[in-house]
């Protein structure tokens, strides 16, 4: 049943989908010789816990140096997730990642574009572009990556995020940046409610123009952010695989989806990093019929959720909600 119900990601980071098996393939091709502890035997990345995660993120992506690698493991990707039945997938890129690998805004950009179009031309699956900055790395950067987002105008970047360590800066520090986004018609988004508290979420939707929130599950620590979240109609990006591996909730019994889901807030359903945490989009929506109990018509509903939120433009999101 799982299989056959239309799916849709609006969390993705595109580095964070690189298989153990493209790393190597990658570093061939590439002629590198790759670190002996970034995964296991059995080809698990290896971390303990969120800043070794981090660590271990940016190893696996150091197998990247050119453009064929980032069109390749973009057309992987979405390929994989069209024949579980995915219809659209939102990307977060990263221009910080691929400018430690050696490649320009542009080059990157054509890259994952290339990808996209291999992808859909083979399966039908519609894939857009997030760009996203990365919170550790400071302010100053996020601006620049915006600068270059708008300014660059393509038409398959259509929002603008903000990935990375959240206990660095505050979601406020980066203002200037989500500006420059929002003010050139990109939507946006942003992590928090995930390392840290609500008060992240709430100094998200407070300081920034978000419409959606990266994750948000601790949220339902406090009933009046709750509360806002649903009245305003702010999307949360829920990746329960990736909180689980992350241990911001102990097991499944005591993640929040389905609360939060029957208190009326709108939720999505990601699979963020999927090799990391060990997960995939279809074993996302497979815990959330077999762990919380959502029923067939309830995860349609959680699909339409997330393109109604979906940045795309109008025309592709009617075209994709007709296929609903």
């Amino acid at each position: 049943m799982i299989q056959t119900i239309p799916k849709a990601e609006l969390h993705l980071h595109l580095e964070g989908a690189m298989t153990p098996a493209l790393v190597r393939s990658f570093a061939r091709r590439n002629g590198l010789t790759l670190p002996d502890n970034i995964y296991d035997d059995q080809d698990r990345y290896i971390w303990n816990d969120f800043p070794e995660f981090l660590n271990s993120f940016d190893k696996a992506s150091a197998a990247i140096r050119t453009k064929h690698d980032y069109a390749d493991l973009t057309c992987a990707y979405l390929v994989e997730q069209a024949k579980v039945g995915t219809l659209y997938v939102e990307i977060f890129c990263s221009p910080t990642h691929a400018a430690d690998c050696g490649l320009s805004f542009d080059d990157h950009l054509e890259a994952v574009v290339e990808g996209i179009d291999r992808a859909e031309k083979q399966t039908g699956i519609i894939g857009r572009i997030i760009m996203t900055c990365v919170r550790h790395v400071g302010p100053d950067i996020a601006v620049k990556v915006s600068r270059e987002t708008v300014a660059c105008g393509h038409p398959y970047i259509v929002g603008f995020g903000m990935g990375g360590n959240e206990s660095l800066f505050t979601q406020e520090d980066f203002y200037p940046a989500f500006k420059i986004a929002r003010d050139g018609g990109l939507g946006c988004t942003t992590h928090a409610g995930e390392v840290q508290g609500p008060q992240s979420v709430w100094d998200a939707i407070d300081k920034l123009p978000v419409t959606r929130i990266g994750h948000g599950v601790r949220s339902i620590e406090d009933p009046k952010l709750v509360e806002t979240l649903t009245r305003r109609g702010i999307v949360l990006e829920v990746c329960p695989g990736s909180n689980i591996a992350l241990s911001v909730f102990p097991d499944y019994a005591s993640h929040p989806l389905r609360k939060l889901y029957d208190l009326g807030v709108k939720v999505t359903l990601g699979s963020d990093d999927p090799p990391f945490f060990f997960t995939s989009l279809e074993a996302e929506y497979q815990r959330a019929k077999d762990e919380f109990g959502f029923s067939e018509d309830e995860l349609l509903g959680i699909t339409r959720t997330a393109l109604e939120a979906a940045f795309v433009d109008e025309d592709t999101k009617a075209s994709l909600l007709a296929k609903l």
